[in-house]
């Protein structure tokens, strides 16, 4: 009971974000009749991702993150968990974290740096611009120290669901 409370907290909170930067308002999770989307490539989108990430660093004196397979494993992992379990957090539904989660892909634990996670923004550009609108996130996308990067997107009822991992490898 606690842990739903404290997701429903975060989530009622991190709802109001994307309205806050521009982007469209986005379904409840709730069960809804299927919308028709469009079609969009994952893994162009990811990869857009990282390069306005690296747009950002380049701007700022940080080099470019480098896409580690990874990473990307991880990010893709916690984004469609996210959307199978039906919350959103930075704690997995099994309990994990960033770390755990990018040494199950088989990243080194030492080298596990930080994550974003974002829904609700329907393109790249759009949830870049709000991870750079937000201190935290901003933080993690600037950290000079950061070597790497993966990002997953997944889906759940036309509404995306971002990830966002880095490393020092």
């Amino acid at each position: 009971m606690k842990r739903f409370v404290r997701r429903a907290a975060v989530t009622a909170a991190l709802i109001a974000v994307p309205t806050l930067f521009g982007a469209p308002a986005f379904a409840a999770a709730t069960a809804e009749a299927p919308r028709k989307t469009a079609v969009v490539d994952q893994a162009a989108y990811e990869t857009e991702v990282v390069k306005l990430t690296n747009v950002e660093r380049t701007a700022r004196g940080c080099t470019a993150l480098r896409i580690d397979s990874r990473l990307v494993t991880a990010a893709r992992a916690h984004s469609t968990d996210m959307v199978k379990a039906g919350f959103f957090d930075h704690t997995g539904s099994d309990g994990s974290n960033f770390v755990t989660r990018e040494v199950r892909a088989g990243y080194p634990k030492r080298d596990a740096a930080a994550e974003n996670i974002a829904y609700g923004y329907k393109t790249p550009q759009q949830v870049v611009t709000a991870w750079m609108n937000s201190t935290g996130h901003r933080k993690n996308i600037l950290n000079c120290a950061s070597t790497a990067v993966g990002v997953g997107l997944a889906y759940k009822s036309g509404t995306p669901y971002w990830t966002q991992n880095f490393g020092r490898n």
